[in-house]
């Protein structure tokens, strides 16, 4: 288990949290460096900050059959994060920890072991009876369990985000950004996945099947292209959700339609899109959790061999039929 501190503000010292207050970015405003890991992970609490965070009333709460236990103790609730996240470190659990991560919230991360099919074992059903992750349990709420990403980032935009951080106020852009994270859900990650799958890791090559799931994701990728191509910085206009959601996924579009793909020359304005939000510290964090990931680094290329990425390719396969059993 790793306790982590969210350098959105949870548990910076108080110099840091007040640098940086989750509203305070806009869209073209330069980015503050992402703190250390030390910075990110000092004890110190800014109370008002956490005790702020939930913006529905506690007799709101009851009506929902929530209950909220807000503690007042700083070293309590170092010792008791607010959440546990159960995640990996792949597209679907990045969103949940960049979401946790600008709004600054306190978690806990219980990394989940694909290799031993962990999240198929009972008590992970318990907590999502898919077995699937990302998987987040809200102790301040009795230990309520949240599962499916879209979900989690829904739930946490309605409970923890009063300055609209991941999902704007107005409801034509909120529901505009809920629109481009259903399309998210239902069509970039289940698409680009299946190209993942047939062009990595299954164990026979399929030419129909690379080809047919590779051209559905970059007109997947077109779709956001068209929608960059109004003026806008982000997918639903201001920043959201919708943008959180597919940020995993194109960051790893050479691992789904090969190195010799140039997403800079494709789709120009998706390739800006991704390095803009490559420039929010939270999606820096966010991007690292539960293991350090190079992609943004790295310039979203691959820079490892074809050999190499061979090799890799081959040991997840491994454990990704075990899970399909």
């Amino acid at each position: 288990m790793l306790t982590r501190a969210c350098h959105g503000g949870a548990a910076y010292s108080q110099d840091l949290v007040h640098s940086r207050p989750p509203s305070s970015v806009g869209n073209n405003q330069r980015l503050p460096t992402v703190p250390s890991v030390e910075e990110r992970w000092s004890p110190t609490l800014d109370d008002q900050m956490i005790t702020n965070r939930v913006r529905t009333t506690p007799k709101e709460l009851d009506m929902l059959g929530f209950r909220i236990s807000l503690r007042s103790s700083s070293s309590t609730r170092m010792s008791s994060p607010d959440f546990t996240l159960y995640t990996v470190g792949t597209p679907n659990g990045q969103k949940a920890s960049i979401a946790l991560e600008e709004l600054g919230l306190k978690y806990k991360v219980h990394a989940i072991s694909f290799a031993k099919n962990e999240q198929k074992e009972e008590w992970f059903l318990k907590i999502n009876p898919n077995g699937r992750i990302p998987a987040l349990v809200d102790h301040t709420r009795g230990d309520y369990a949240i599962f499916e990403s879209g979900a989690i980032l829904l739930y946490l935009a309605e409970f923890f985000d009063p300055n609209h951080v991941l999902l704007s106020a107005d409801p034509k852009e909120k529901y505009e950004a809920i629109s481009w994270l259903m399309w998210q859900m239902g069509g970039l990650g289940p698409m680009q996945g299946q190209a993942n799958h047939f062009y990595r890791y299954a164990p026979e090559k399929i030419p129909y099947g690379i080809k047919r799931y590779q051209e559905e994701t970059k007109r997947l990728y077109s779709v956001m292209e068209l929608s960059l191509s109004k003026g806008r910085e982000y997918l639903a206009g201001p920043y959201s959700v919708a943008d959180i959601a597919s940020f995993g996924w194109v960051s790893g579009n050479q691992w789904s339609l090969g190195t010799d793909f140039e997403l800079e020359k494709e789709f120009p304005l998706v390739n800006a899109w991704l390095h803009r939000l490559a420039q929010r510290p939270a999606v820096v964090a966010g991007m690292s959790v539960p293991t350090k990931s190079n992609i943004i680094d790295d310039g979203f290329k691959i820079k490892i061999s074809a050999e190499e990425a061979e090799k890799k390719a081959k040991e997840a396969t491994k454990w990704i039929m075990q899970e399909k059993k």
